[in-house]
């Protein structure tokens, strides 16, 4: 596994991190940082094969495990906690990162089924993979909480508007997690603007400089920059910060008054 830059070595050493959606992009940036930063790490994704490939990349079976299924499937949630604490001795930190745009375009053209889609997966799922932890670990042990948000929960973006009101969602519910289940356990979230990744394709491909003049640091958003910043929240050098979610676009909100 490759040095990751501004790792705190031995950070979390002895904490076990569950990351929703971490096969690739995003997900597996913040599994390989946590690592490096002493976790061990429970992974999960849709397709086993990817995920095979991502715990060689974090190192193997000392480091990590992964586990495939659906994300919004309760008996998932409930085999991925209980896999954490079998293999590893405890689940104490979470990342939902985990999230759906199945189509782009205006919502007067929406589908109702597929709004219902993006809510299910992006919001409702979060709540309860927070829900199966809390019960089986943090409401005894405590914990840290990060959820994926992003800026175009926001600040309006066309095209991805229903991604947007979910992850607006995604945002208030932080705020409401982070005062309910305080002190032991801290709720905090992200909200990244475009980030190079597979998933973010149709929003830079074809016209990456065009979209990157935009952001007063000239360039677009990495894994690795989301990276830092959610193991920063999931670390005691964040031990009196719930509730908040950090935005992490290169300057673009602030460049546009959002």
């Amino acid at each position: 596994m490759a040095h990751r830059r501004g790792v705190v070595a031995e950070r979390l050493a002895g904490r076990t991190a569950i990351i929703t959606g971490a096969s690739r992009g995003i997900g597996l940036a913040i599994a390989e940082r946590l690592v490096a930063e002493g976790a061990k790490v429970v992974i999960t994704g849709r397709k086993p094969d990817a995920l095979v490939a991502a715990v060689a990349a974090l190192g193997g079976a000392d480091h990590a495990l992964g586990v495939a299924g659906h994300t919004a499937d309760t008996a998932h949630q409930d085999e991925v906690v209980a896999a954490a604490v079998d293999t590893f001795g405890s689940a104490d930190l979470l990342v939902n990162n985990t999230g759906i745009n199945p189509v782009y375009g205006p919502l007067m053209e929406l589908a109702p089924d597929v709004a219902r889609d993006v809510v299910e997966v992006n919001v409702l799922s979060a709540l309860s993979w927070v829900q199966k932890i809390y019960r089986a670990w943090m409401s005894g042990h405590g914990g840290a909480v990060v959820n994926v948000a992003s800026l175009s929960g926001i600040r309006p973006e066309p095209g991805i508007g229903m991604y947007g009101a979910s992850k607006a969602m995604l945002m208030h519910l932080t705020k409401e997690l982070a005062v309910e289940m305080s002190p032991r356990v801290r709720v905090n979230a992200v909200a990244p603007a475009v980030v190079k990744t597979r998933f973010a394709a149709a929003l830079y491909e074809g016209r990456e400089d065009a979209v990157a003049a935009d952001y007063p640091l000239a360039r677009l958003g990495t894994p690795d920059d989301v990276s830092g910043v959610v193991a920063f929240l999931l670390s005691g050098d964040a031990a009196w910060v719930t509730g908040r979610t950090l935005v992490v676009d290169g300057g673009l909100a602030a460049a546009g008054g959002a």
